[in-house]
């Protein structure tokens, strides 16, 4: 991997990065725990919706989730006791915040209805995401979960969205679309100064990311110390922005790979 002694905390997504086949393994969730109790909040970044994510918000050892590609966060405990509950260790509750107020999410509903409706009459086969009962901020057109689009229906679906006003990505399993400016480059800025008052982009290259698809890229043309789990390869020739480094493993035994270099390098770095 790298050098890696000056990274101060680890940004990643779930699908396909931390989980392999739907589950996180029992390797990528001890490497969660490693990473916390070295010290290293890892904070999950995914396009997953808000209501899908809070059971692992819960169970997992993460600092926070930050779900629909950017607008929201879960966050373990009373965000206005949060230094009380890193003290205390303790995980009774979620906390959950948004980037848009409660009139602006209203306002959007109809119009991100409007726009999956749309895509299920144009684009032959396509579904809505099983998950889309727990989706708030965005929409989710499944293309690889429990449906499968081909790349030419995948890139008729994406130009729907866009064409009715929407922002639109490619996860490993979804196609996302939503409505206003952030993104996951745009929602780990948001959580690591709303809940850590850390300045990311100023001390970018002290934060890793790990991911695996397409919709990963910002985060790798941000973030210089960036990962792909193996299973990347599958995207690689649809990237701009590739990340710097590729693990020998992939999905969840990936991350775990990452994990252990980077506790690697923390662990030489300390010793005298």
């Amino acid at each position: 991997m790298g050098a890696w002694s000056n990274i101060v905390g680890v940004f990643t997504d779930i699908d396909d990065t931390l989980t392999t086949d739907g589950e996180i393994t029992p390797d990528a969730l001890q490497a969660l725990t490693d990473l916390r109790d070295a010290g290293l909040p890892v904070i999950a970044v995914t396009g997953r919706p808000v209501g899908w994510s809070a059971p692992f918000a819960l169970a997992w050892p993460l600092r926070a989730i930050v779900a629909e590609n950017g607008a929201v966060a879960l966050i373990p405990g009373d965000i206005d006791q949060i230094s009380r509950q890193r003290l205390s260790g303790k995980r009774e509750q979620l906390s959950k915040i948004y980037q848009q107020d409660a009139a602006t999410r209203v306002r959007n509903f109809d119009q991100l209805q409007r726009a999956a409706a749309r895509v299920l009459r144009e684009v032959p086969g396509s579904t809505l995401a099983h998950d889309s009962a727990g989706r708030e901020t965005d929409i989710a057109i499944d293309h690889s979960e429990f449906s499968h689009l081909d790349d030419a229906r995948i890139a008729q679906a994406v130009a729907v969205l866009q064409a009715e006003g929407l922002n639109a990505t490619v996860s490993s399993i979804h196609i996302n679309g939503w409505i206003g400016t952030h993104d996951k480059w745009q929602g780990a800025c948001w959580i690591a100064r709303t809940l850590l008052g850390r300045d990311l982009p100023a001390e970018a290259g002290r934060w890793l990311y790990v991911g695996d698809s397409t919709n990963d890229q910002v985060m790798f043309e941000h973030l210089p110390q960036s990962v792909g789990v193996a299973n990347i390869r599958r995207f690689e020739s649809r990237l701009r922005h590739l990340p710097r480094y590729i693990t020998r493993a992939e999905r969840g035994a990936g991350f775990a790979e990452a994990a252990r270099a980077l506790l690697a390098d923390k662990a030489r770095a300390a010793t005298p």
